[in-house]
């Protein structure tokens, strides 16, 4: 049995691709997008028509609108491929407006439905300010499931599970990044591999604490830079991934080994920790890592919205 094989018997292995037509080969249970894929997959020759069509069809309607409706479009493509659910994100330059964040949620859900796609079908994605879980929880209300992303620490962690929002998306490469850089000449990779790389480190703390006190959100560990990462949390949730990393995986014999165990988790002894926004914002600007990974997530996902709007703007 392969890796990826051995991989989807202990955790929901999904795909992290606007690529659709890679998806099939590797039999993923759920799809995650951003705008950067997005971006990345329309100036393809495969699937620059897409965007074509989508602008052509909804002419001299607002570039938001359209927007979502190219991001919908890929959505459903998706879900041709996939059994499960597709991730779709909010405009990251919402990411400090709740209520405009909430408006564009429900848009986006409101377009899959005119496509008949069921309301269990797709998660919409907000970025982990106090702006966008205050966001997510009123979707959640409505029932309308949430992955908020960009998350890098335990205190948004903490604030989502307290909003009770369906699945969060902890980025490990981007916390590994930051660290490595951090650390420039005195990083010892070895050392700070598998179980000790603190991305894996910072997504542990979070399922462990939420299977401690059994909160129900679900935890998909994203942002990989190597297998050593996904195989240090086998047993997780779920997982995204790289379609780079699949093959990667799919192409290896190694075994592979529980390494999140909810039942060790509910072993251990965890304090209960709880953040008003005040609690929120200070715990996170207390974290140099998140604080800055965070800002810099949302300017590189805004210019990629950008971008894709210059680019159906052209079309």
């Amino acid at each position: 049995m392969n890796q990826l094989d051995a991989l989807k018997q202990l955790t929901t292995v999904v795909a992290d691709t606007g690529d659709f037509r890679q998806l099939a080969q590797y039999q993923p249970q759920d799809a995650t997008t951003n705008p950067s894929l997005i971006l990345k997959a329309v100036q393809k020759a495969d699937y620059a028509p897409l965007l074509k069509e989508t602008v052509q069809r909804f002419k001299g309607k607002p570039i938001d609108e359209t927007m979502d409706r190219l991001l919908v479009r890929f959505g459903c493509e998706i879900l041709q491929t996939i059994p499960g659910r597709v991730s779709t994100e909010v405009d990251a330059r919402l990411s400090f407006d709740g209520n405009a964040s909430f408006t564009r949620g429900e848009r986006i859900i409101e377009l899959y439905q005119a496509e008949g796609v069921p309301l269990d079908r797709v998660l919409i994605k907000v970025a982990a300010t106090w702006e966008g879980i205050a966001a997510a929880a009123r979707l959640q209300r409505r029932g309308i499931n949430t992955n908020l992303t960009l998350l890098f620490s335990f205190c948004q962690a903490v604030a989502c599970g307290q909003a009770k929002v369906q699945l969060i998306s902890p980025f490990v490469g981007r916390i590994y990044d930051w660290h490595k850089k951090s650390a420039g000449a005195g990083w010892d990779e070895a050392a700070r591999a598998g179980a000790n790389d603190p991305g894996v480190q910072s997504v542990r703390q979070i399922y462990e604490y939420y299977k401690y006190f059994g909160i129900a959100t679900e935890v998909m560990g994203a942002s990989f830079r190597n297998i050593g990462q996904i195989l240090a949390l086998a047993g997780c949730d779920l997982l995204t991934i790289s379609p780079e990393l699949l093959a990667q995986l799919a192409a290896s014999q190694a075994p592979v080994q529980r390494a999140l165990d909810p039942a060790q988790a509910k072993a251990a002894n965890i304090e209960p920790v709880s953040y008003d926004e005040a609690g929120f914002r200070y715990a996170l600007n207390e974290d140099a890592m998140a604080t800055e990974k965070l800002a810099e997530g949302i300017r590189a996902f805004a210019a990629d919205a950008v971008k894709l709007e210059h680019l159906m703007r052209a079309g």
